[in-house]
């Protein structure tokens, strides 16, 4: 089985486009935060990042709501890619392809935004189309 949970803070504004076969995606980055004691017992917190992509409806819904900074939760699975970054050299990333999204910053710290949607894509991705838009 291959799913992922994560409640995290948006790191940038989604950005949507779509495929050439007109398939919606969204890619937006999310900061997950733990917070421990060092052996010292000192407050320290490890962040770590996130590439999220969202596909069709769940794209849009995505892109039209949410912002840099807010809280969500985001359940999906973890996919690779391969790319070729600026100088040529080939690469392998790890994302998260979103299944379920649910926004959790409350209403009141949001600008005009509804205080829940939520959506869930059971359609297989175009994983082909991964190539051709990255991160």
């Amino acid at each position: 089985m291959n799913k992922i949970l994560l409640i995290g803070n948006l790191g940038r504004d989604p950005e949507m486009s779509y495929t050439p076969n007109g398939v919606a995606v969204t890619k937006f980055s999310l900061a997950v935060s733990r917070v421990s004691k060092s052996p010292t017992g000192e407050r320290q917190e490890e962040t770590q990042w996130f590439n999220i992509v969202a596909w069709r409806q769940l794209a849009e819904t995505c892109n039209t709501y949410l912002r840099k900074g807010q809280k969500v939760f985001i359940e999906g699975r973890l996919t690779t890619r391969n790319y070729t970054d600026r100088n040529g050299v080939e690469r392998m990333a790890l994302d998260v392809t979103a299944t379920e999204m649910e926004m959790l910053t409350p209403k009141s710290a949001q600008t005009g935004s509804p205080s829940f949607v939520g959506g869930r894509t059971d359609e297989s991705d175009d994983l082909g189309d991964l190539d051709e838009h990255p991160f």
